[in-house]
Formats: C-alpha cells, sequence, structure tokens
C-alpha cells in the first residue's frame, strides 16, 4: 500500500513504502539554505546584526560558494613583517573611514563586481595596490589598476575563476607588476574585466546571477585588450617596493590603515552572513562555507560594538550598499589573521 504524505510547500514530500518513510526536500522552493527560516532567526535573536534578502530564494549553494575563491593553502605564507610605524596608539582615533580620508583616490571608494567568477583573491588585493597606488602618488595617478590582468597571469596564484590565494598576488605585484584596468565594459586602462555584471537578488538592467553559467577564466594576454588605450603593456606596468604582513594586533592594523591606507584579508564564511544587511556581523547560525578575501577601509562603533568597516566585491546592491562591519578586536571568523599590504613605487 502506498500513501503520500505532503508537507507544507518549501518543506518536504514523503512517500510512505512498505512501512518505511521516503523524504525528499523540494530543492526548488527550498532554493538556498532555506532563507527565510535563517533570516527569521537572525532578526529574532535580538543580536548586533540584520539579516535580508541578498540572493534569490532559488540561488543554489554551489553559486555561493563559487565566490568563495579563497583556495585552502595550508599554513598562511608570512610576508615581510613590517615594524616600522609612526602612529602611536595615543593617535588612534575612535572611529577612521579611508574614503573620508583619501577623498581624491575614487578607487578608494569603489565597490566592485566580481560576477560569476570565484575572483575575490584578486578583486581584494588589486583594488588594495589601486588605493595604495592613489595615495602614495598624492592623488596624481587615479586609474584603476587591473584584476584581470592578476586573474588571467598569476599562474602562481591558484586556478583563476575557480578560486586562489591573495599571499602569491602580493609576490606578484612586486615581481611582475600589474598593468591598469578598469571593471566590465569600462573601457578604462589597458586590460578591463571581462567577466559580465549580474545581479543577485535585484531585477534591473544586469542578468541573473544564478542563471549565467560558470565563467571560465580568459587566457592570459600580453597586450592590452583595450583598443583606446594608448600606453602598450610594457610601459604600462606598476609594481611594489615592498610587500608585508601586518601583526594580528588590531592597533598595528588601524596604524596600518590609517597611515598607507586599506589592506586586503580574508576570512571565513558561515551560511548566514550571505544574508547580511546591516549592524555588526557575527557568526550566529548555519555551517561553514568556504574562505572570502575583502578589503578593510576603516573602523568604529556602533551601538557600543566595535566594527571593521569592510568592502565586499558582490556589487552595491548587497549588504550595505556592497560594505559590511564585523565584529572588531575578537578576530571574527579569522578577519585579523591574515592581513596584507604594501608600498608602490610612484
Amino acid at each position: 500500500m502506498l500513501s503520500t504524505l505532503q508537507t507544507q510547500p518549501g518543506r518536504m514530500n514523503c512517500l510512505l513504502l512498505f512501512g518505511l518513510l521516503i523524504c525528499a526536500v523540494n530543492a526548488k522552493t527550498v532554493g538556498l539554505f532555506n532563507a527565510e527560516a535563517i533570516i527569521n532567526e537572525i532578526n529574532s535573536a535580538n543580536t548586533t546584526w540584520k539579516a535580508g534578502h541578498n540572493f534569490a530564494k532559488d540561488t543554489p549553494l554551489r553559486y555561493i560558494k563559487k565566490l568563495l575563491g579563497v583556495v585552502p593553502s595550508g599554513e598562511p605564507k608570512i610576508l615581510l613583517q613590517l615594524n616600522k610605524r609612526v602612529t602611536s596608539d595615543d593617535e588612534l582615533p575612535n572611529e577612521f573611514d579611508a574614503r573620508k580620508k583619501w577623498p581624491n583616490c575614487p578607487t578608494v571608494s569603489h565597490i566592485h563586481d566580481q560576477g560569476s567568477c570565484g575572483s575575490c583573491w584578486a578583486i581584494s588585493t588589486a583594488a588594495v595596490f589601486s588605493d595604495r597606488l592613489c595615495i602614495f602618488s598624492g592623488g596624481k595617478f587615479t586609474l584603476p589598476l587591473s584584476s584581470h590582468n592578476l586573474l588571467t597571469c598569476c599562474t602562481d596564484c591558484g586556478y583563476g575563476c575557480d578560486g586562489g590565494t591573495p599571499f602569491p598576488a602580493w609576490d606578484y605585484f612586486k615581481n611582475n607588476g600589474l598593468v591598469t584596468g578598469g571593471g566590465y565594459n569600462s573601457s578604462v586602462g589597458c586590460q578591463p574585466y571581462e567577466v559580465p555584471e549580474c545581479d543577485h537578488y535585484t531585477k534591473g538592467k544586469r542578468p541573473d546571477c544564478a542563471t549565467l553559467p560558470d565563467f571560465q577564466t580568459p587566457p592570459c594576454q600580453m597586450t592590452c585588450l583595450n583598443s583606446e588605450y594608448k600606453t602598450n603593456l610594457k610601459n604600462d606596468r606598476h609594481k611594489m617596493k615592498t610587500i608585508y604582513s601586518v601583526s594580528s594586533d588590531v592597533k598595528e592594523i588601524q596604524k596600518e590603515l590609517m597611515t598607507n591606507g586599506p589592506v586586503s584579508s580574508m576570512f571565513k564564511i558561515y551560511s548566514d552572513f550571505p544574508y547580511y544587511k546591516s549592524g555588526v556581523y557575527q557568526h550566529i547560525s548555519g555551517k561553514y562555507l568556504g574562505n572570502h578575501a575583502v578589503r578593510l577601509l576603516g573602523w568604529g562603533t556602533e551601538n557600543g560594538i566595535p566594527y571593521w568597516l569592510v568592502a565586499n566585491s558582490w556589487n552595491t546592491n548587497w549588504g550595505d550598499k556592497g560594505l559590511f562591519k564585523i565584529l572588531r578586536g575578537q578576530n571574527e571568523c579569522k578577519i585579523e589573521s591574515s592581513v596584507q599590504g604594501g608600498e608602490p613605487y610612484v
């Protein structure tokens, strides 16, 4: 005798077969991690942040994992430790925002869109290089450097759109350098980013991210891709003079950020993070999904909770206009363990 038990839509369909209860989740309806359940859990927990929809309900888990492009590489490489600090502890302000300190450097405020590609490792590090080249030039150099150049040509960094590691990227900046290059379809610089932009949740002019096929990493090109850019690739390279890791000590990270500009970091992502909307994020619920690379812009305090101000690379429709705040001083999700920076040639 067969009988079917149907639960509420989006929950589970069950078949009673010879006394065995066989159940299957309706994946099309549940979509990403059962979004409503996670959002409701976070927002009813009276915690330090609020959750909401950043991705369509039918976004598959594999797509989110694809965006987390930091490939595990065993023990993290320690770059040269910088021990020269010009800022004393007493000079550290209660809040700091690199966008306000360096308003003449447009790259500092820019929110990137990695598209359907696990390129966060390339975008975050190239963005920090861009920021610092402008800062160290006194605002004279304002072009963005090419994350596309790094993504496609740094073979030691990893696997392009299938993920990479930020540490070798810094070696690449010092030994090979980067050419200029803006965002997708921007016609800015030598090698603009070639991965199409897409919408994670809102319905706009861009295609739905989750419906796009996995983007295959383009081949490394030794010529400029932008025919309108007049400088040849050889003469367009910019290099780092020194590269270094920053101590996980909070004050050391603050001094580095305030003195030399944004820094790159990576952190562990759990299944509640994709739903961040506002407040100070700390892991509340859900399983570990992977590692993600980002750019630290500043710090502050919200409702008595200390935070880092961080730029993500999932476009401005995600989170708080592309930004998020994460608990500062507790090495939340290992955000303070892998901070890097450098000094560029100008």
